[in-house]
């Protein structure tokens, strides 16, 4: 048996305060640009059936209840009691969490208290810049007020994330801009943006992302699935090479999150470039029963010491628990058939398993 008794989940939100209904719950099962289709649910995906099969045990409930019964457990116990039931059963010891969403989510404090875990913010580039935009009032302030607030944020956080390839895509200019681009860019953008205006210039997406590649700090880029109506053709992260080759031997670790359903891509980056790791999380999520399949083909071509767990979870704390059910689930099996089969020892099984769970991360994030 393959053992994974502690996960550090390398990505992941805070969860949502407030209580939700059917129609809500759904909403977050699945990100989609309008509601399932007529006569159906959203529970009818592999994220819906995963949340049925591992969440109603720890809840008291028995497996596969019928979504109607396992809500209304989930209002009689009360979304704080609910929340510590799931997060205090996923087996997540540590959790690094983006900040950068909107809504009522709760703060990395809140979720480790929640989870009895520890807990590290990751700070969103696009979402840091906006905060400096809404009080800078000329180019010259602005780029001041960025550059320190990079600073201050490398001092404190685990890591810096960005979200290019969801605002733009990830087939950007590889090299830093130079100043006077960089001010042009400004410029225009702090002129036509009201307040709480989202970033998304090309120009000011790469000075980010090279602020961010100079604090030192590991750099998350998501790149496939991601928010609704995305263009997925365009975060394909073989439009990274450039980028990937352009760090090269600077100091800074590229972790490429989510992946799906370019994973193989990813973890092909990540086997050919030192500073490149692979992301195993929201790819299992999204497939469900299918997971052990997926992080079979990341395993093909990454390093074992270059690949990390995470769950990509957001405002359900039932995103937590099927995230670190299914990763354990699909490494057993993986592995487990690699060992039976005797193309693996158990020792060395056991010694990968805990590498994807909780040693790479702790490397590459300096946890320890």
């Amino acid at each position: 048996m393959i053992e994974t008794p502690s996960l550090v989940d390398q990505y992941c939100h805070g969860v949502l305060r407030t209580e939700l209904g059917l129609g809500t719950f759904e909403a977050h099962l699945s990100r989609t640009e309008g509601p399932p289709a007529p006569g159906t649910t959203l529970f009818d995906t592999q994220t819906g059936f995963a949340v049925r099969r591992w969440c109603p045990p720890l809840l008291g409930l028995e497996p596969h209840c019928a979504p109607a019964r396992y809500l209304a457990r989930r209002r009689e116990l009360g979304v704080l009691e609910s929340a510590r039931r799931l997060l205090r059963g996923s087996g997540i010891t540590t959790y690094l969490v983006d900040t950068g969403l909107p809504g009522d989510l709760t703060e990395p404090g809140e979720l480790a208290s929640a989870g009895a875990a520890e807990a590290r913010e990751i700070v969103r580039l696009e979402l840091l810049a906006e905060q400096v935009a809404d009080t800078s009032g000329t180019v010259e302030s602005f780029l001041a007020n960025l550059a320190e607030s990079v600073h201050a944020a490398a001092a404190n956080a685990v890591a810096f994330t960005s979200v290019a390839g969801v605002r733009h895509g990830l087939a950007l200019a590889p090299e830093p801009p130079g100043p006077g681009e960089v001010r042009g860019a400004v410029g225009r953008w702090l002129a036509g943006r009201e307040v709480g205006g989202e970033l998304s210039d090309p120009v000011l997406l790469r000075h980010l992302l090279w602020s961010a590649v100079a604090s030192g700090l590991p750099l998350q880029l998501h790149a496939g699935l991601g928010a609704p109506g995305l263009r997925i053709d365009r975060t394909d992260p073989v439009l990274l090479t450039d980028f990937v080759r352009a760090t090269a031997g600077l100091g800074t670790d590229l972790v490429l999150l989510h992946g799906y359903p370019y994973h193989r891509h990813a973890a092909h980056l990540a086997g050919v470039f030192p500073h490149v790791y692979v992301d195993s999380g929201a790819a299992l999520v999204r497939t469900g029963a299918r997971a052990a399949t997926v992080l079979a083909e990341i395993l093909e071509l990454a390093p074992f010491g270059k690949i990390l767990f995470s769950t990509g979870a957001q405002g359900l704390p039932e995103l937590h628990v099927v995230g670190a059910r299914l990763f354990r689930e699909a490494l057993g099996r993986v592995l487990g058939t690699w060992v039976a089969e005797g193309a693996w020892s158990l020792a060395d099984a056991q010694r990968v398993a805990g590498m994807l769970a909780s040693g790479n991360a702790r490397r590459v994030y300096g946890l320890d």
